[in-house]
């Protein structure tokens, strides 16, 4: 028997392609390029992606499992729309788990980690001058990322990077607006010096404060978007 048709080795190349296929799929997902409800075809994404439809077939299930898609038996599978009330459920929980990451910052943050974080506010800045709203969203994604792996809890990382990709479509459209960006960066330094403070409470609370205010805007981008569109609330 050949190393290649080994059965080990064979399982191993599935799983690793079928990881490729659901890590592309997901991107997708959250940079927008497929919208709330739109259906994902499986043998076209087969065809795109160069594989068989067996490994989108397993990594739709994974997405599914993931809470970034739903499957409908005899419909397909759907890039799930996650409804207005179940977000602000995930923005609480959002916000109580920035809390914790701030607080905990607040006294264990070193000087190389405080750093990154400023590059990374820098680099918002920058996206700011030059007007590109696509490179601020993922640098806003990139820097609370990293405050809460920085924070040095691995089951609140992993819980957290679960619930943001489920809300990362209402976040894109927090930010739509480029007149909102300057004062979104000017808010992340804000973060920085309540965290350089070392007073856990006062970090605490500007990071559950920031979240909320998310939220906030969330709930108004999408009162806006029912009354633009004649829906109604019931």
């Amino acid at each position: 028997m050949s190393l290649a048709a080994h059965p080990t080795i064979a399982l191993l190349q599935s799983n690793s392609l079928t990881m490729v296929v659901q890590q592309e799929i997901e991107r997708a997902i959250l940079a927008g390029e497929y919208r709330p409800g739109a259906k994902l075809n499986e043998a076209a994404l087969a065809l795109g992606l160069g594989v068989s439809r067996g490994p989108v077939r397993e990594a739709f299930r994974m997405l599914d499992e993931a809470g970034l898609v739903r499957t409908e038996k005899n419909r397909g599978v759907f890039v799930r729309d996650i409804p207005i009330d179940e977000a602000v459920e995930i923005y609480e929980l959002r916000a109580a788990m920035e809390e914790s990451v701030g607080r905990r910052l607040a006294q264990h943050m070193t000087v190389a980690q405080h750093q990154e974080a400023e590059a990374i506010v820098q680099a918002m800045e920058q996206a700011v001058v030059q007007r590109d709203a696509n490179a601020y969203h993922l640098l806003n994604l990139q820097f609370h990322d990293r405050l809460v792996e920085m924070a040095g809890n691995r089951k609140l990382a992993s819980v957290y990077r679960k619930l943001v990709k489920e809300i990362a479509l209402f976040r894109r459209m927090n930010l739509a607006d480029e007149s909102l960006l300057p004062a979104s960066a000017q808010a992340h330094w804000d973060l920085l010096r309540a965290i350089q403070s070392r007073n856990p409470e006062a970090a605490g609370r500007a990071l559950f404060e920031h979240a909320m205010h998310s939220m906030a805007r969330m709930v108004d981008n999408d009162l806006a978007r029912r009354a633009l569109s004649g829906e109604s609330d019931t």
